[in-house]
Formats: C-alpha cells, structure tokens, sequence
C-alpha cells in the first residue's frame, strides 16, 4: 500500500467532502435509532466497497482512485464516503416517509444521485475510468444497490421485513 502518491486536488476533496458528510452525519436531527444509523453506516461501506473491489481496482478494473492503481492512504478516506451515503439514503427514507407507491421514484432519485456525485468524482480526478468504462454503465449498478438498500431498510425496521411501509 502506498501511503501518498502525492497530495492533490482529489485528497483535498475527500478530506473536505468527508467533513461534510460526517458532520451533517452527526449534526442532523435524530430520526434512526442508533442500531439503524450504524447499519445504515456499514451497508453503505459494506456495498461500496464490494463493488469498488469487483468492478472499481479489483476483478474488473474499470476505474481508478486517486492517483494510482494501488491502494493508498486516501482510497481509505474514499471508502469512507460510502458509510456516510449509507446513513443519508436510510435517514431521508424515514424522513421522506417512503412507500410502495414512492419507492421506485426514491431508488431512481438516489441512483441519479448517486450518477452525478461519481461525474463530479471524475472531474476532481478522485475516480478515472479505464477498460473503456463509461459513466452510464454505472446507472443500472446504482439502482441495483439502492433497491437492496431500501429492501434492507425495510427490513432492518420493520418486525417481520416482510412489506414495503
């Protein structure tokens, strides 16, 4: 492992966007019990990381982070993201009062979320695509592990997680 290839715009961005989101992780109002904010926390690391290591810098090796193709330092600090996406999508689902009938416009809204927040990482150099992967490839992995997620929720919250609430 590489500690720091050197440190750039995509270390300072990681660093800035993980105050961020740990800040507003700890700062939001109270709506998940404390169980169901650190599985939210681990399911986000838990699938980003999975697919980072299959398609990401693992199997496939369709992109990049930071700087090289070895593991360094700031991939930590990137993977870290993944936990606080996790706690957003559990927490604004409870917020927004999820259903049946808005879950497949929640699942779409995040994945499109989830789209731009990964453009933006390619522009800060923090992801580079390779293997001729492009951006839109991406979509259908977004709404895969945000339908899993919302059934998680569900079923982390629900007695028997047997229905959509």
């Amino acid at each position: 492992m590489v500690w720091i290839e050197n440190f750039s715009l995509n270390e300072i961005s990681l660093l800035i966007f993980n105050i961020i989101g740990y800040s507003l992780l700890f700062f939001l109002p109270k709506r998940l019990s404390r169980e169901v904010k650190c599985l939210s926390v681990l399911a986000g690391l838990t699938t980003g990381m999975l697919f980072d290591f299959t398609i990401g810098g693992g199997i496939l090796d369709f992109y990049r982070q930071n700087d090289t193709n070895h593991y360094e330092l700031f991939d930590v600090f990137y993977y870290t993201l993944f936990g606080a996406f996790g706690y957003f999508f559990m927490y604004f689902y409870d917020k927004f009062r999820v259903n049946k009938v808005t879950f497949i416009y929640y699942i779409t809204a995040w994945s499109i979320v989830g789209i731009l927040v990964q453009w933006l990482f390619t522009k800060l150099h923090i992801l580079t695509y390779q293997n001729n992967y492009e951006l839109a490839y991406s979509f259908p992995i977004f709404l895969l592990i945000q339908t899993l997620t919302g059934f998680f929720y569900i079923f982390i919250t629900n007695n028997n997680g047997s229905e959509l609430t």
